[in-house]
């Protein structure tokens, strides 16, 4: 077991440093000069020379790299070019809306895809199985914003239930906090609850035709326990790996619904930087996402040790 966790844990040092790569290349593969893009079409060749040397952008690219890389493994991203802060710091102050906003998504969804997908397991090919997939089917193909706007719309100004933009600091008014997530958090749990309650019917599906469900209904248990206790269980490795994988859907749809409902989040500090041609935070807020990313996968990996022992051999 501990060999499994080891190498899992090394095999992603290389994965961040390909991403770290990746990531510094951004401002080099922009095309033109990057600190001619950045002071724009009435900077003067001063403000480019400033803009090349605060960037770094006179030495050589591996040089370049290399004083990154130092600077990064540093924890020290840089500083943004239009905010006097340290892009570490800009993210440590948008970091909380965005963690709140992706923390009760993932609630919305695991609390309502997991029964429907297992519900419509359980009915397969009724109308409700039918009904359950076609709302998913949907779900999954109207844009965030589209759903963002369409619930702003009918639970923000028609029925007045919800406030529509803004964010209040769970430390100020934890129902406040709340109110104010649960719109921003259905509207993109929407697409997350279509893509795992459909993995979740397939692998719940699979697990009902196996010879252990008929025994254990041949011994008298109770149906609710052999969908939770036997399909569920047996089920739950592909299950747990598509809520990794929906992580990239997530971070994608925290930069949308971020800016449709105006939360001074992370989303909403990535879509400020790329208007403002802000590289050094598109960088950081980039690689930040990309970390998170991989230490989500990192840690699916290693929760298949206990959805299902047979892995750790």
């Amino acid at each position: 077991m501990y060999i499994f966790v080891l190498r899992r844990i090394l095999s992603t040092i290389p994965v961040l440093g390909i991403v770290a790569l990746i990531v510094f290349m951004m401002l080099h593969l922009a095309p033109g000069d990057p600190a001619a893009i950045i002071v724009g079409d009435n900077g003067s060749l001063a403000d480019i020379q400033r803009v090349r040397d605060q960037l770094g952008l006179n030495e050589s690219l591996p040089m370049q790299f290399w004083h990154w890389l130092l600077r990064l493994l540093q924890g020290d991203l840089g500083r943004s070019i239009f905010i006097p802060q340290s892009v570490v710091s800009l993210i440590g102050q948008r970091i909380g809306p965005t963690f709140s906003l992706a923390g009760l998504t993932l609630v919305f969804t695991l609390l309502l895809a997991i029964p429907l997908g297992t519900i419509a397991a359980w009915k397969r090919n009724s109308w409700l199985d039918r009904g359950l997939m076609a709302a998913s089917a949907a779900g999954f193909s109207v844009p965030a914003f589209v759903v963002g706007y369409l619930f702003i719309w009918l639970f923000g100004l028609r029925l007045q239930w919800f406030p529509v933009q803004g964010y209040i600091p769970p430390a100020q008014s934890l129902s406040g906090w709340l109110h104010g997530l649960v719109l921003p958090a259905l509207t993109l749990a929407m697409v997350y609850i279509a893509l795992i309650a459909r993995v979740t019917r397939a692998a719940v599906s699979e697990a009902l035709t196996e010879d252990y469900i008929r025994t254990a209904r041949s011994k008298g248990i109770a149906e609710w326990r052999v969908l939770l206790r036997h399909a569920l269980a047996n089920a739950a490795v592909p299950i747990v790996t598509v809520v990794g994988i929906g992580v990239a859907l997530l971070i994608t749809g925290v930069v949308v619904t971020e800016t449709v409902f105006a939360i001074p989040g992370l989303g909403r500090l990535t879509v400020d930087a790329v208007l403002s041609r802000d590289f050094p935070m598109i960088q950081g807020v980039t690689l930040f996402f990309s970390f998170v990313y991989v230490v989500v996968n990192l840690l699916v990996d290693l929760s298949y040790l206990l959805l299902d022992p047979r892995i750790r051999y």
